[in-house]
C-alpha cells in the first residue's frame, strides 16, 4: 500500500511538471531595445519591435505598442492560432494586416500577410525569452529595396 501511495505521488509530481513545462512564457511588460555593439540592427525593420514596446498578454491574446521612428502602432494577436486582423496606418495609408499567433514550445510565431498598393508581403515575427529574461525578437520581412533573399533581423529587448 505504501509502495502504491508513494507511485501514486510521484506520478502526480510528474504531472505536475509536463504541465508546468507546456504554459507558454509571458511576453507582457515594457521592453527596450539594446543596442547592438556592432551597429547592426537598429529596430527599423518591418516586423519587428522598434525602440521600445509594451506587451500585454493573457490567456487568449497577445497585444504589442511599438514605438518606432514613425510613431506608435498597436497589434492584437489571437493567441489560439486564429486569424487576428490589425490595421497598420502610415502616412496617411491604411494597410489591412491579417495575421496567425502561434505558439512553437517556448517562442510565439507572428505571420502577418498585406498588401501594400497591389503587392503581396509576407513577414514573421518570433518572440521568445533568453535564459536572463530578455525578450528576443526575430523578424523576417521582404527586402523591399534590393528585391533580393528575405532579411532577417534579430534583436534583445530588456525589460523595464
Amino acid at each position: 500500500m505504501k509502495r502504491a501511495m508513494t507511485a501514486v505521488t510521484m506520478m502526480c509530481a510528474l504531472a505536475l511538471c509536463v504541465v508546468a513545462a507546456q504554459t507558454p512564457p509571458s511576453f507582457a511588460g515594457k521592453w527596450t531595445l539594446v543596442p547592438d555593439p556592432t551597429g547592426a540592427g537598429g529596430g527599423r525593420g518591418m516586423g519587428g519591435l522598434g525602440q521600445s514596446a509594451t506587451i500585454v498578454q493573457d490567456a487568449n491574446t497577445l497585444t504589442i505598442t511599438r514605438t518606432t521612428q514613425m510613431g506608435e502602432f498597436t497589434s492584437t494577436y489571437k493567441l489560439d492560432g486564429s486569424e487576428s486582423r490589425n490595421v497598420l496606418n502610415m502616412g496617411g495609408n491604411s494597410v489591412d494586416q491579417l495575421s496567425t499567433a502561434k505558439w512553437d514550445g517556448g517562442k510565439l510565431r507572428i505571420n502577418t500577410k498585406m498588401d501594400f498598393q497591389g503587392t503581396a508581403v509576407e513577414t514573421n515575427l518570433v518572440l521568445s525569452l533568453d535564459p536572463s529574461g530578455n525578450l528576443l525578437t526575430e523578424s523576417t520581412r521582404p527586402d523591399f529595396q534590393g528585391g533580393g533573399a528575405p532579411i532577417t533581423t534579430k534583436m534583445t529587448y530588456k525589460k523595464g
